[in-house]
């Protein structure tokens, strides 16, 4: 039985959160997909239409991920962290303007960068919690990515 290196774990999580947020490596994204890419082409109008009757805004969704990777952190760094409301954003983020939807971006991209502080200052990944963690920011926001893309479809047609 072989065993991962954490740097070799390490190296592969970051790039794969790299191709989620950032620059597509060809891992699972197509080319100019990723998140920061789909969202330079969004405008606070279009962030602002609800997909459906009962779906929430493009701004909500991205608000969303902001706040799960700001709830990560933050109960990481500190174990009595206090449970999150995990429905608030869905109750409160419709519609944006343009400097809105600028911060919300902008939170984003500062709690994603926290999260790869954390990742580098992780000297192991002493059990199955840690890396279940690290690899759900990357499905989760990959699930939100997902949705975000798939109603882009919609709100430009």
């Amino acid at each position: 039985m072989s065993l991962i290196q954490s740097e070799q774990f390490t190296n592969a999580l970051v790039e794969l959160l790299d191709e989620t947020f950032d620059n597509v490596h060809g891992h699972y994204l197509d080319k100019n997909t990723s998140l920061f890419e789909t969202l330079a082409a969004i405008t606070a109008k279009e962030a602002s239409i609800p997909i459906g009757s009962t779906c929430a805004t493009l701004a909500a969704q991205v608000k969303h991920i902001a706040f799960y990777l700001d709830v990560i952190d933050k109960s990481v760094r500190d174990p009595n962290f206090p449970r999150a409301d995990w429905g608030e954003i869905w109750r409160t983020v419709s519609s944006v303007s343009p400097d809105e939807w600028q911060a919300i971006q902008d939170e984003l991209r500062a709690n994603y960068n926290r999260i790869l502080k954390l990742i580098e200052e992780a000297p192991a990944w002493p059990s199955k919690n840690e890396i279940g963690g690290a690899i759900s920011v990357i499905a989760h926001t990959a699930y939100h990515l997902g949705e975000i893309r798939q109603a882009l479809c919609f709100i430009k047609s």
